[in-house]
């Protein structure tokens, strides 16, 4: 090889070192350069990365609004309705277990009539009961205390005073013997007439069809408390764990404080008074016993009561009686009831019954 062949190929050697070295300078970078990348990446999955949300601004937390604690009210009735109520005549004159609807009326009367012996008047307010009887005929005095309720009254049948006073007050009635429509039938079953039945719906659409209003202004005719209400404190306040009521030398009515349950049980002549289907003993939150004198209209017998005026009487709940006076200012007028004090009695959310009693017979609590 001539020199000048030897020199070339040691300048060829020194490009050739030269590139190589510039070469792996590049291949070193690259490698650490996509080191980088690779652990970048990584880490960026790692944390969620390629995650559309986060490239977003990040919101803050939003607490929860705290769920608002519903109002307390009142069970037994919805003192915001306006539908009025139905008062409807039963039947009383057929034992201790033969009444069925009883225990969906919020408020419930008894008074004397002929014989001794007594009728009912439940008060329906905004309930679809099925079956409600027996049903039985009208006695006029019990208009008084259907029209204090605003009600609609349901009846089978009526005594000449009634009928005249169902007439001359223009009472809103239901008359199975009349214009009762569709509105009662009987259970063949069941002798007559203790065998007339009706039900809330059957009520509600004869009302419409008769055009009577079915919404009213009126309001209730007791104050209700939603708290447990108290009365032991009260001004002459007695232990009420048994009441007896006496309408007549064959009538009696009582009641027993249930302690656990907080109500009162009801009996009559001595016996559990039951509802039909169920078997339930009927049971009251509140108690009202109003003193009212009566007295004989005719040869049958017929009643009367000197009820507008006023009167003592009873007021009796979780176990304690305290003595009321009653007022009644007019027929159609509310009877309001008061303490010693002159303040109108609150009752509690729960069943009540009103036992107007003849006062020839004292009323024995202990």
């Amino acid at each position: 090889m001539s020199k000048k062949e030897k020199k070339v190929d040691k300048n060829e050697t020194k490009v050739d070192k030269k590139g190589k070295k510039k070469k792996v300078n590049i291949v070193l970078i690259a490698i650490i350069v996509g080191a980088g990348l690779l652990i970048g990446v990584g880490a960026w999955f790692l944390l969620g990365g390629n995650n559309k949300e986060d490239l977003k601004e990040e919101t803050p937390a939003v607490e929860p609004t705290p769920t608002p604690t519903p109002t307390p009210t009142l069970k037994i009735v919805d003192v915001n309705s306006k539908s009025r109520p139905y008062a409807v005549m039963i039947d009383n004159n057929v034992g201790n277990s033969n009444h069925v609807g009883l225990l969906d009326a919020y408020l419930t009367y008894e008074i004397i009539v002929e014989g001794g012996l007594t009728r009912i008047m439940a008060v329906y307010k905004d309930t679809n009961t099925e079956l409600i009887g027996p049903i039985r005929s009208s006695r006029h005095y019990f208009l008084d205390y259907a029209l204090e309720n605003g009600a609609i009254y349901g009846h089978f049948g009526w005594s000449s005073f009634a009928r005249n006073d169902i007439s001359a007050l223009k009472v809103n009635n239901i008359n199975g013997m009349s214009n009762g429509g569709n509105a009662y039938w009987r259970d063949k079953s069941i002798a007559s007439p203790h065998n007339v039945f009706t039900s809330m719906e059957s009520l509600k659409t004869r009302a419409s069809e008769l055009g009577y209003p079915l919404t009213g202004d009126q309001g209730l005719l007791l104050n209700y408390s939603i708290e447990n209400l108290d009365i032991n404190e009260k001004e002459n306040a007695v232990p009420a764990n048994q009441v007896l009521v006496r309408y007549s030398a064959s009538q009696t009515r009582g009641y027993t404080y249930d302690s656990e349950n907080k109500v009162y049980l009801r009996n009559m002549n001595g016996s559990a008074h039951v509802d039909k289907l169920s078997g339930t003993q009927l049971s009251y939150k509140n108690i009202i016993i109003e003193q009212v004198e009566n007295y004989t209209l005719d040869k049958k017998g017929h009643q009367d009561l000197r009820n507008i005026k006023s009167g003592k009487g009873y007021f009796l709940t979780n176990g304690y009686a305290v003595p009321i006076t009653w007022s009644k200012s007019a027929r159609k007028d509310k009877t309001v009831y008061t303490y010693a004090d002159g303040s109108e009695i609150t009752v509690n959310d729960g069943r009540t019954f009103i036992q107007i009693v003849p006062t020839s017979y004292n009323v024995a609590i202990e």
